[in-house]
């Protein structure tokens, strides 16, 4: 079996109260694994764990086999949608991912304006981010955890703010990129949206991971 993120016995306290109790789940390449859960269960800690944003108190989280925060602060390759994404509101979504892009300077301005005509916006748009409506900019978030090809997606409520259309392309978005190999772990508070697309589910309940279906 072919692992592209392994969480091993992981604990996370802030102070006295613990947020993730002594989770482990294996997490396959290739497939969508999906998260469920009440909003304040851990998920997103989690998340965050697995990205590098903070470090479990116990445990280790191994991505593509470098352990996070011992071999790497953050793991490379990984594309990440984590809460509401932040961007600069004064200029236009082309120029925030531009400005983006050029930490790493793997991607040039062709392969941002296919991303985000990808997720179903306008890349000559020149409306600021901060006029955009949640749906726009969650697209735009997507958009930016995408546009450098990663072979980790790492998405937090991506349905999030999207009409009933904008949720069908972005779920067959979704199925496209695991179609093409990438790993997707995606958490929602929706059952309806986990059920429906994802290859695996784990439920997350008061800091304790359970799995729900393989």
């Amino acid at each position: 079996m072919n692992i592209a993120i392994s969480v091993q016995n992981v604990t996370k306290r802030f102070g006295e109260e613990t947020v993730l109790t002594d989770v482990s789940r294996e997490f396959e390449k290739g497939k969508i694994h999906g998260i469920v859960g009440n909003n304040g269960s851990g998920k997103t800690v989690l998340m965050k764990c697995i990205c590098g944003f903070i470090l479990p108190t116990k445990g280790m989280i191994l991505v593509n086999g470098k352990q996070v925060g011992k071999d790497c602060d953050f793991p490379e390759d990984i594309g990440i949608i984590i809460e509401t994404p932040g961007f600069l509101p004064e200029v236009s979504g082309m120029k925030n991912l531009q400005i983006l892009a050029s930490l790493k300077r793997k991607i040039g301005n062709d392969t941002i304006r296919q991303t985000i005509e990808r997720v179903g916006l306008d890349p000559s748009m020149k409306k600021p981010v901060g006029k955009y409506s949640l749906g726009m900019r969650q697209r735009l978030g997507i958009a930016q955890a995408i546009m450098e090809d990663p072979s980790i997606l790492i998405l937090d409520e991506p349905l999030n703010g999207l009409d009933k259309g904008g949720a069908a392309d972005m779920r067959e978005l979704i199925k496209a990129l695991r179609d093409q190999g990438k790993t997707i772990i995606l958490a929602s508070h929706n059952q309806a949206d986990i059920d429906e697309f994802c290859d695996t589910v784990c439920e997350m309940d008061a800091g304790v991971l359970t799995v729900v279906r393989e």
